[in-house]
C-alpha cells in the first residue's frame, strides 16, 4: 500500500478529530455511564453513543442533535438487524465474511497510523533544531509592486483603453524601473501607472511572500535576489509584467511556525515508519494467470 495512501488516511482521521463537534456551550459535562436514553427498555449511555459518534462522523452527529428520537430508532433497528445476521450466522458465510475481515483490516489499519502518529515524540529541542537548519524555508518578502497588463491580441479588446501589446508593456515597465531607480517616488508612480485594483488601493502593498509559497519561480527568485528597498527588473506574468520594490526582507520568528514544525516532523516521522514496514514485505506472484483473469469494475476481463 502506497505511503502517500497512508499520509491520506492520517489526515482524514486528523481532520476528523478537529471537525468533531464540541458540546453545545453551557451544557454540564456527563459521566460516560449516564443514561441518556432507553431502546426497547434498555439503557443506552453516553460511553456508548460517544463511542458510535467517533465512528459515524458530524452530519450523523447533527442528525441526531436535531431529531434524537429518530437517530435512536434508526440505531436500534439497525442493531436488530446486526444481531439477526448473527443468529443467522451470516458472519460466517461468503462473501460477508470475508467483508468483514477485509473491513476489520482497513480499521486496524487507520488506527495503526493513528496511533503511531499521536505517539511520535517531538521536543522544542527538535523543533528548534529543525527551524535553525531550515529557517531558508521561511524566509518572507514584504513588497510593494507595479503592474503593467499587456494583452496577446490588443487590437481585438472592447474596452475604450487600448491595451498594450508584450512588446509595448514591456518596454513601458522597462521605462519604469529606469525612473524609480533614478529616484522617482514608488507610490506615485504605482497611483499612475499600475493596473491591479487590489495592490493600488494600497499604495502598491502586496500579500507577503514566503519561499515556501506556490507562487512562479522567476516571481520568487526576483524578489529574493533583492535587497531591502530594491527595484526588481520587469518580471512577466501570464498577462502582465510586475516591479517589485522590497520592503523588508526577513525571517518568520521562530514562535509563528513552531506548530507547522510540529507537524512536519511528525510527519517525517510517520514516513519513516511507513518505509520501515514496507521494507519488510516480501512479494512472490505465483500464479500471474489469476491477475491476468481478474474482472475490473466493468466487468470485462483483463485478457486482450
Amino acid at each position: 500500500m502506497k505511503l502517500r495512501l497512508a499520509i491520506s488516511v492520517l489526515w482524514a482521521l486528523v481532520a476528523w478529530s478537529q471537525t468533531a463537534p464540541a458540546p453545545a456551550p453551557g451544557s454540564p459535562a456527563l459521566s460516560p455511564d449516564t443514561v441518556v436514553a432507553t431502546v426497547d427498555g434498555k439503557p443506552v449511555t453516553v460511553a456508548e453513543l460517544q463511542g458510535l459518534y467517533r465512528t459515524v462522523g458530524p452530519q450523523v452527529q447533527q442528525n441526531a442533535a436535531s431529531d434524537p428520537a429518530g437517530f435512536l430508532r434508526q440505531y436500534a433497528m439497525l442493531k436488530r438487524l446486526s444481531e439477526y445476521a448473527e443468529k443467522q450466522k451470516l458472519d460466517q458465510v461468503s462473501p460477508y465474511r470475508e467483508a468483514l475481515a477485509a473491513g476489520r483490516m482497513q480499521i486496524l489499519y487507520q488506527a495503526a497510523i493513528q496511533h503511531t502518529y499521536e505517539n511520535i515524540p517531538v521536543s522544542a529541542e527538535d523543533q528548534k533544531k529543525f527551524y535553525e537548519a531550515n529557517r531558508d524555508r521561511w524566509v518572507q518578502a514584504r513588497v510593494k509592486v507595479i503592474y503593467i497588463p499587456f494583452s496577446d491580441n490588443p487590437t481585438a479588446a472592447s474596452s475604450s483603453k487600448k491595451p498594450l501589446s508584450e512588446k509595448e508593456a514591456r518596454a513601458k515597465a522597462e521605462e519604469i524601473v529606469k525612473q524609480l531607480r533614478a529616484g522617482a517616488d514608488f507610490v506615485k508612480m504605482v497611483r499612475e501607472y499600475s493596473e491591479d485594483p487590489t495592490s493600488k488601493a494600497k499604495d502598491g502593498d502586496f500579500p507577503v511572500i514566503s519561499k515556501s509559497d506556490q507562487i512562479p519561480d522567476n516571481i520568487k527568485q526576483a524578489v529574493f535576489a533583492l535587497k531591502n528597498g530594491e527595484i526588481s527588473d520587469p518580471v512577466r506574468a501570464p498577462n502582465g509584467f510586475y516591479i517589485f520594490r522590497a520592503e523588508e526582507i526577513g525571517v518568520k520568528p521562530y514562535d509563528a511556525v513552531k506548530d507547522e514544525i510540529f507537524n512536519q516532523i511528525k510527519l517525517a516521522r510517520l514516513r519513516e515508519f511507513l518505509d520501515s514496514m514496507q521494507k519488510g514485505i516480501e512479494v512472490k506472484v505465483e500464479n500471474e494467470a489469476f491477475f491476468r483473469q481478474a474482472k475490473p469494475a466493468d466487468g470485462k476481463t483483463g485478457q486482450p
